[in-house]
């Protein structure tokens, strides 16, 4: 009698296929690193940036490599405060992936209400609904939280509003085509005619089948909430001073590039492209796992 070969899980699939391209297991470990970065910044930093007690005006502006008075080595190099710019970046990368993340969560929840509402409910609901998301994305994001932030102010808080504000109608169209899909399935109709309520069709049957768009949707756009959070910093309409992230210690270094200290600039550059990078290479993977009829 042959023998039966053993049943393959899910998560076993998940993982043989995410892992057959290289690409996306070198950005997934790099983006595991840079996460790390981020959470243990105070404790693997060699300086606390914004200690007034420790950073020296006198180290202000020293190329890669050297050396300060008290003999702490900048490996990076220090920026126009004299901060070290290694630990500048740490912090900045916890600051930045946090704005990310933390928008991204609130916009999910937001964009997902509504887009489920939205296919829920049909009609002239949905046709209104429809017509914000369209609405909001007829205008550039980063218009959008420009306009917000003038009015809102500076601060983590108001940033992480406005890229909410700005994000939100993208993961409700995603989730309301979804959901259209699975409405029309039979278990939506059987659980109907089982006498099922409307939170529980919602919540228990249709949301739990469009969790896979929403995960790529989501990675996605915390690269792009990152990307759109440095710019507006750049601008200098983001975070304050002192609380910084990568956008504004790239802003901070910018006016010094014709004088030749490029790594000020450059540094927290590549810390951020290589973040985004990142992200978007798992994005894309995910996608490609996630979705069966991308994959080759």
């Amino acid at each position: 009698m042959p023998a039966v070969p053993p049943v393959e899980s899910p998560l076993r699939r998940f993982l043989s296929d995410f892992s057959a391209s290289w690409l996306a297991l070198l950005a997934t470990l790099m983006l595991a690193v840079i996460i790390l970065i981020a959470l243990f910044a105070p404790w693997i930093s060699p300086q606390d940036p914004y200690d007034l007690a420790v950073v020296s005006i006198f180290d202000a502006r020293l190329p890669p490599g050297s050396t300060s008075m008290d003999g702490t080595t900048f490996w990076l190099g220090t920026d126009g405060a004299g901060r070290d710019l290694l630990s500048a970046i740490f912090y900045g990368l916890r600051i930045s992936l946090s704005v990310g993340v933390m928008s991204g969560i609130i916009a999910i929840i937001v964009g997902m209400s509504v887009g489920l509402a939205a296919a829920y409910a049909g009609g002239r609901t949905e046709t209104l609904i429809m017509r914000v998301v369209d609405l909001q994305l007829s205008l550039p994001a980063v218009l959008i939280a420009l306009i917000l932030l003038a009015i809102l102010g500076k601060g983590v808080d108001k940033i992480i509003i406005a890229l909410v504000i700005a994000q939100w109608a993208y993961y409700a169209r995603t989730v309301r085509a979804s959901a259209l899909v699975e409405r029309r399935r039979e278990y939506v109709e059987a659980a109907a005619c089982l006498g099922l309520g409307h939170a529980r069709i919602v919540f228990r049957h249709i949301l739990p089948n469009c969790v896979a768009p929403l995960i790529v949707v989501g990675t996605v756009q915390t690269a792009h909430a990152i990307a759109l959070e440095a710019t507006l910093s750049f601008l200098g309409v983001g975070l304050p001073l002192t609380e910084p992230s990568l956008g504004l210690l790239i802003s901070n270094g910018f006016e010094y590039m014709l004088s030749g200290k490029y790594w000020i600039a450059v540094f927290p550059g590549v810390a951020l492209l290589l973040t985004i990078v990142s992200i978007n290479i798992v994005g894309d993977q995910l996608r490609d796992v996630l979705n069966p009829r991308l994959q080759k």
